[in-house]
C-alpha cells in the first residue's frame, strides 16, 4: 500500500495517540507517575477547587442535661488557577514522505523516530516543570564572553532546546527570542546558541532564559509551593498560614534525625503522612554514605510506571535530575492532582486532519495538546530540606 498523508494522519490518531499519552502520563519520572489526574474542578479555562483546612468545630463535651455543642462546619477556601496550554509538535518533510511512499517500513520508522523524539523532549520539559514555579525560568545569565553564555545552573537545559532571553523582570530582550541551544558545556556551565553573537550590551548579568514562548505559562510546580512568593493559588500566604509548608534551610550534613524531625513535624502540623521523598543525586549519595557508615542497607520498592527506588521506613526515595542541588522534598502525593480539561489530544484542523502543511514550506507538522495545571490541596502537609551537604 502506498504511503500517503492520509495514512499517516490515521496512524497518528489511532495507533500513536494512546501509546504516547500513556508514556507522557506515567513515564516522565516517578513523581509525575505518582500524581493523580482528574477532570474535576475544571470550569471553562480555570481550575476552581475547594480546599478544606483546619478542623470541623462542631465538637465538644458537656453535662448530661446541658447544651449541645454549637455547629461549626469545615473551613473552606477556593483555589483558582488558569489551565496551562501544554504542546508538543512533530515535523515531517514532504521529501521524507515521498521518499518512503512505496516503503511502509521506512515510513513507520520515520514516524517512530519523530514520536520518540517528541516523547523524550516532552518528558524532559514536564519533568522539569514539576520543580518550577510556573514562570518557566530555566537559569540566570552570569556572564557572556565571545558569545559563550555562562549560567548559574545547567540542570534545565539541553542541546536543541529553543529558548528566549529575558531581562530579570521577564521582558523579552530584543534579538534574544527563539534562540536554539547549539552546545552545552556541563563542566563550566556554559551554552552557545544559534543566531547573532550575544554580548553583555544586550544580555546583562541577571537576565534569565526560558523555553520559547513559555514565560509564566508553565505548570505550577513545587517551586511555587516552597518559593518566596506572597500568594499561592490566588490566596495570600501570610493570612492563610496553612499554605506554608515545612522548610528547613542550611541543613549541612544529612542525618536520620534530621529526616525524622521533618517527617514528625509535617505529620504533627497537618495530620498528613509523607509517602514520597525526592532529592538531588548528590543528596542520595550522601544518604547512601550515611547508611553504609551505620552498616545499614536501604530496601528497594517498585513504583507506579515501573520505576524502582530505595526506601526509608517504607517511604520511597527517588533522585531526580531536576531537583535543586542539596535539596530533599518530603511529599504526600495524595495531596497533588493534575487537573486537566482532557487527556492528550492531537490538535485538529477544520478538516479533521492533524497533519498540516506549514505555510510556505514543504513541511508538515502535528501538535499534541493538553490543558492542565497542578494543585496541591494541602501545602502544609509537604516539606523541604535545603542546603544539604552533597557527596
Amino acid at each position: 500500500m502506498a504511503i500517503t498523508l492520509s495514512n499517516a494522519d490515521k496512524a497518528l490518531k489511532t495507533f500513536y495517540l494512546d501509546a504516547v499519552a500513556e508514556q507522557l502520563n506515567t513515564g516522565v519520572n516517578p513523581l509525575f507517575a505518582a500524581i493523580g489526574r482528574s477532570t474535576d474542578d475544571v470550569w471553562g479555562k480555570e481550575i476552581k477547587k475547594l480546599a478544606v483546612y483546619g478542623m470541623n468545630g462542631g465538637i465538644g463535651a458537656g453535662t448530661e442535661d446541658g447544651d449541645l455543642p454549637d455547629s461549626a462546619g469545615n473551613n473552606y477556601e477556593q483555589f483558582v488557577l488558569t489551565l496551562k496550554n501544554l504542546y508538543g509538535t512533530i515535523e515531517i518533510s514532504d521529501k521524507a514522505v515521498r521518499a518512503s511512499e512505496n516503503n511502509s517500513g521506512a515510513f513507520v520508522s520515520l514516524l517512530n523516530a519523530e514520536m520518540e523524539g517528541l516523547v523524550k523532549a516532552s518528558s524532559f520539559n514536564f519533568g522539569r516543570m514539576l520543580y518550577g514555579d510556573g514562570s518557566g525560568k530555566l537559569a540566570s545569565v552570569q556572564t557572556i564572553e565571545n558569545g559563550v553564555v555562562k549560567l548559574d545552573t545547567i540542570k534545565n537545559v539541553m542541546e536543541g532546546m529553543k529558548i528566549d532571553f529575558r531581562s530579570s523582570n521577564g521582558t523579552i530582550i530584543s534579538g534574544g527570542e527563539s534562540r536554539r541551544i547549539i552546545s552545552v558545556d556541563r563542566v563550566n556551565k556554559t551554552i552557545t546558541v544559534s543566531g547573532q553573537t550575544l554580548t553583555t550590551d544586550t544580555v546583562s548579568e541577571g537576565s534569565i532564559i526560558t523555553v520559547q514562548g513559555s514565560y509564566n505559562n508553565e505548570i505550577t510546580g513545587l517551586g511555587a509551593i516552597f518559593g518566596n512568593g506572597n500568594t499561592l493559588y490566588g490566596l495570600d500566604k501570610k493570612t492563610h498560614t496553612w499554605l506554608n509548608p515545612y522548610v528547613k534551610t542550611e541543613a549541612g550534613k544529612i542525618s536520620e534525625g534530621m529526616i525524622q524531625t521533618a517527617l514528625d513535624t509535617i505529620e504533627e502540623n497537618s495530620g498528613s503522612a509523607v509517602n514520597f521523598i525526592v532529592c538531588s543525586w548528590g543528596v542520595r549519595r550522601a544518604l547512601q554514605t550515611l547508611f553504609s557508615a551505620n552498616r545499614r542497607s536501604l530496601d528497594t520498592v517498585e513504583l507506579a510506571g515501573g520505576f524502582k527506588a530505595m526506601s526509608y521506613n517504607g517511604i520511597p526515595i527517588v533522585a531526580d535530575r531536576f531537583c535543586p542541588d542539596g535539596t530533599m522534598y518530603l511529599l504526600n502525593t495524595a495531596d497533588f492532582t493534575l487537573h486537566q480539561l482532557c487527556d492528550w489530544q492531537w490538535l485538529e484542523g477544520e478538516d479533521g486532519n492533524v497533519l498540516k502543511q506549514v505555510a510556505g514550506k514543504p513541511v508538515y507538522t502535528a501538535t499534541l495538546v493538553k490543558y492542565a495545571d497542578l494543585i496541591c490541596a494541602r501545602p502544609i502537609g509537604q516539606g523541604m530540606i535545603t542546603g544539604i551537604t552533597e557527596e
